[in-house]
């Protein structure tokens, strides 16, 4: 059976701990491979080939790290449907999914490339007689991400790219579920030109968490989870002395006036709530019916799930595949179980789909009508193919459905009336909000983050913001006094101006 290792020093690296976890197919529920479990002495031993090789990647010119990120774009495009597939085989995603997910991550690549503008420091010339003063960005120098199951491609690279064109080293800790993605990712990066030890892959669970929490050369610690874990993982990192960005849970509400163009918000409901299974945190959990809109939208959304294709990532016409392990599934499952004793109808059952009597982890879409705000199915985070409709009767109810969830990720909502649009936007309490667009997660040129409990930190990830978590500022105040007469009289050729011709070194 294949064992998956580390990436330390910038190649392969067998695991030392003797601990293993099992990685699973989705689409058979058959183990498929081990990946090693770091101890500490393997998170340590990463954490040191970082140390070693932050200092000269620090050094290096910004030009010269941007021209690694571009040989490494070049490298993830031309390998995208290898790196989809793995993503397929460890995940379960259909390839329409896994296909979306690589263009995401090229995507902050691609802003990544694009640094050596957004690093630009400020100069302020005479603020007092002979004093100047510049400001600049320098890097952290050991960072670390810990990313989650759901995205093992594009989270990552909306941490990486950007701390490695700040000049920082990183130490990535992928979820031991589908770990194959970040190994396949480390070898484009070498094969672009990174220096060996600038970023290191460490395989593991909370052991390898918890010594990254707590080492004393990791400066800076980026999370994407669920909200528990985020929660202890800002307030251990802080507790060390790290800065820290953790992105948690979700519950996303799509709010439907009775203006709304109904086959449209419908469509977009079932592309939102169902699509890579629902295991993403922008997906949409609860639609908020408002008045008459309720009844013809609930038929809408109900009539489309039958045509969902749910089947394997290799399949093709797949529109669905399986959820991530067995445990997971059921858990899921049990939402619609628990549906009708706290008040719900059960309009579609996802449990009786034909895909989910085979073998895998699958299940069929669900569709929950009538669920009471407070309610379980309401309030949780279930992070599959389940879509819970709240009905209410007015815009400021609906409001006040969406803004009673302890999450604040993503919010949408559909209607023609601009106004309202316009209004929902400034109010609704969520970092992320679209409106008639289901999931309205920022190009790579803004930045991700929710409010409440779906974010513990200041900053949010990628964008401008991922540029100052990965940074921090320097001012610089310098006087000179006059030139000497001596030095000032020196023919041009003869000074060492540090460029080509003149007289100096380049």
């Amino acid at each position: 059976m294949e064992r998956i290792g580390h990436w330390i020093d910038g190649r392969l690296a067998p695991g030392r701990s003797g601990r293993t976890a099992s990685v699973w197919d989705p689409t058979t529920g058959q183990q498929q491979a081990e990946v090693d479990l770091a101890d500490a002495d393997v998170v340590d031993a990463a954490v040191a080939s970082a140390g070693q090789a932050a200092a000269g990647w620090a050094d290096t010119p910004l030009g010269a790290r941007t021209s690694v990120l571009f040989a490494f774009r070049e490298l993830l495009a031309a390998n995208r449907k290898a790196l989809a597939e793995v993503v397929s085989r460890e995940h379960g995603k259909t390839a329409a999914d896994a296909d979306g997910e690589i263009a995401r991550a090229l995507d902050n690549v691609e802003f990544a490339c694009g640094l050596t503008s957004h690093l630009e420091g400020r100069y302020t010339e005479g603020v007092s007689r002979g004093i100047d003063v510049h400001a600049v960005r320098a890097p952290l120098g050991v960072v670390a991400g810990i990313t989650p199951f759901n995205f093992p491609a594009m989270v990552p690279m909306w941490m990486i790219p950007t701390a490695l064109a700040c000049g920082n080293a990183f130490v990535l800790k992928p979820s031991e579920r589908d770990p194959s993605a970040s190994l396949l990712l480390a070898d484009l990066l070498r094969q672009a030109g990174l220096p060996d030890g600038v970023l290191n892959v460490v395989q593991g669970d909370r052991i390898a968490v918890e010594r990254l929490l707590e080492h004393p050369d990791v400066q800076a610690i980026s999370f994407v989870g669920s909200t528990e874990i985020a929660r202890h993982i800002y307030a251990t990192g802080a507790a060390h002395g790290k800065r820290v960005q953790a992105l948690g849970g979700a519950k996303n509400h799509m709010v439907v006036l009775p203006d709304a163009d109904v086959a449209a918000a419908a469509d977009a409901a079932v592309s939102a709530g169902y699509g890579s299974a629902g295991e993403r945190c922008m997906s949409v959990s609860v639609v908020v019916a408002v008045g008459e809109v309720a009844e013809p939208l609930v038929e809408a959304i109900a009539e489309r799930l039958p045509g969902i294709e749910i089947g394997t990532g290799t399949g093709g016409a797949a529109e669905m595949g399986p959820l991530i392990t067995a445990a997971h599934r059921d858990r899921v499952a049990s939402y619609v179980e628990d549906a009708p004793g706290e008040g719900a109808q059960v309009r579609v059952d996802g449990r009786s789909a034909p895909a989910a009597s085979r073998p895998g982890f699958y299940l069929g879409a669900s569709l929950l009508d009538h669920v009471r705000p407070g309610s379980r199915a309401h309030t949780e985070e279930i992070f599959g193919p389940v879509l819970s409709v709240v009905r209410v009767d007015t815009y400021d109810e609906a409001m006040a459905v969406v803004d009673a969830t302890p999450y604040g990720n993503g919010a949408a909502i559909f209607t023609r009336d601009g106004g309202l649009a316009r209004r929902f936007s400034r109010a609704v309490q969520a970092g992320m909000v679209g409106v008639n667009v289901p999931i309205p997660v920022p190009v790579a040129s803004h930045s991700f983050g929710g409010w409440k409990g779906s974010l513990f930190g200041d900053l949010h990830v990628y964008g401008p913001d991922g540029i100052r978590f990965y940074t921090r500022g320097k001012v610089v105040t310098s006087r000179w006094p006059e030139p000497r007469p001596e030095t000032a009289g020196l023919p041009a050729h003869e000074l060492d101006l540090g460029f080509p011709g003149s007289g100096g070194r380049a």
